[in-house]
């Protein structure tokens, strides 16, 4: 977890939960002109984890509490004709979860889509800093219309819900 000291500089230190971060990606090569970015990070013992593992247990399983939500939004979404189930070749090494995989590097794995209201970037970042491994989640999204910029909002307060809770899952 990232934490500012008494002199306002930023420390790190060793966290098992899920926290918000300031995030560090470069937003504009990743999402040109992204209106929001936003991140979490966890600290985890796992010393070979890469980024596709640890997006893979990020995004292959999910609290039934999330399934409820995910259900919930698919249903208030497609009379809207947004995207509401997992694309074609889910579940293939070309997506994590239901997310198609931009780019991948050991320690970075992009994944995301874009869609007519709103284009999404998740970012699965894995570094070592103060002896432990930390994996960051950022997200990144860049909204085209009224219905992007609508949906963005009403989504933000389970998004502070859902990505910590599906970061912690690494660190289990």
């Amino acid at each position: 977890m990232i934490r500012l000291n008494p002199a306002g500089s930023m420390t790190a230190k060793a966290s098992t939960k899920a926290a918000a971060v300031a995030p560090t990606v470069r937003a504009h090569a990743l999402l040109p002109g992204a209106q929001f970015v936003d991140a979490y990070s966890v600290s985890v013992d796992d010393a070979g984890l890469d980024a596709r593992h640890a997006a893979e247990r990020m995004f292959s399983r999910s609290p039934r509490w999330i399934d409820v939500l995910l259900t919930l939004r698919n249903c208030l979404v497609a009379p809207f004709g947004l995207k509401t189930g997992a694309p074609t070749g889910a579940g293939t090494p070309e997506t994590i979860g239901i997310f198609p995989v931009v780019s991948e590097t050991p320690d970075r794995l992009v994944a995301g889509f874009n869609d007519r209201h709103l284009d999404f970037r998740v970012v699965v970042d894995v570094v070592d800093s103060d002896g432990s491994r930390h994996v960051t989640a950022t997200t990144l999204v860049l909204t085209h219309n009224l219905l992007g910029r609508t949906y963005l909002t009403i989504i933000l307060p389970f998004h502070r819900l859902i990505v910590p809770a599906m970061l912690q899952q690494v660190a289990r």
